[in-house]
């Protein structure tokens, strides 16, 4: 079992350390465990990859649980989305196997049952204070995909709403698609 660190790290450490790749992320100093992924939220994962692989994958970076470097109120911070995409002009050309060492153009965090939208809420505020583009808080239990953006209010899209972003052109879904090929409607 991964306890959370009782004395604080620094990032070095922390990239340096095990833990990285024991699903942690690095808060405050702290080491924290993610919450451990349960069956509907591993086959949203899953459908999800799937439609940015189909998407993305000559445009950039699909990170799956990529840890992200970023600074979170002043702080080192170190999380581990469950997704991220990343354009690949953005990334350095001699990136090796690392935390992704900028700000990814998307972080999607998908909600596992216990946990709670204002958490992560939150937590998609952060990423967009740190400099991420844009945020997706997926929800399988109640079927929503909601869109964090800068400088915009969250846009909760839900059934057969169809989600576009001129940020990511020619990328579409619903959340009625998504959850049908996660096989979690019907």
């Amino acid at each position: 079992m991964v306890h959370t660190a009782k004395t604080q790290i620094t990032l070095q450490d922390f990239l340096a350390s095990p833990e990285v790749g024991n699903r942690c992320e690095l808060v405050d100093g702290d080491v924290i465990p993610k919450v451990a992924p349960k069956r509907f939220h591993s086959k949203t994962q899953r459908a999800l990859l799937r439609y940015l692989e189909a998407w993305g994958d000559s445009k950039g970076e699909i990170g799956v649980e990529w840890a992200v470097q970023l600074t979170r109120r002043g702080k080192d911070w170190v999380p581990v989305p469950d997704l991220s995409f990343v354009y690949a002009e953005r990334l350095p050309a001699d990136l090796g196997d690392e935390a992704c060492p900028v700000p990814v153009d998307l972080a999607v965090e998908i909600i596992s049952p216990e946990q709670a939208f204002g958490v992560i809420a939150e937590k998609a505020t952060d990423y967009l204070a740190a400099g991420v583009v844009r945020v997706w808080v997926v929800d399988p239990k109640a079927k929503t995909i909601t869109v964090f953006a800068p400088a915009a209010l969250p846009m909760t899209y839900r059934g057969d709403r169809t989600l576009n972003d001129d940020y990511f052109p020619d990328l579409s879904i619903t959340p009625n698609e998504l959850f049908e090929r996660a096989g979690l409607l019907g």
